[in-house]
């Protein structure tokens, strides 16, 4: 028997599926139109409200900032 593992993609929307050290994608102020995405892990989430309809800010390990769009 063979068994298939696949990621689960989370809501980025709701803040209590995000904590430091997470990895996600975000989407980038310059890259809002085109909707290319940047992976990379959580350092600080800038977000305060426990929902935001467009993705829950944060600033990665990198210092890049966006909004989530996936939760790995």
């Amino acid at each position: 028997m063979c068994k298939i593992l696949i990621n689960k993609i989370v809501d980025g929307t709701l803040r209590e599926n995000i904590k430091p050290g997470t990895r996600v994608a975000i989407v980038l102020k310059k890259d809002q139109r085109s909707g290319v995405l940047t992976e990379g892990i959580v350092k600080d989430l800038l977000t305060k409200s426990p929902k935001h309809h467009r993705g829950i800010k944060v600033r990665l390990e990198d210092g890049q900032i966006g909004r989530v769009q996936e939760v790995f």
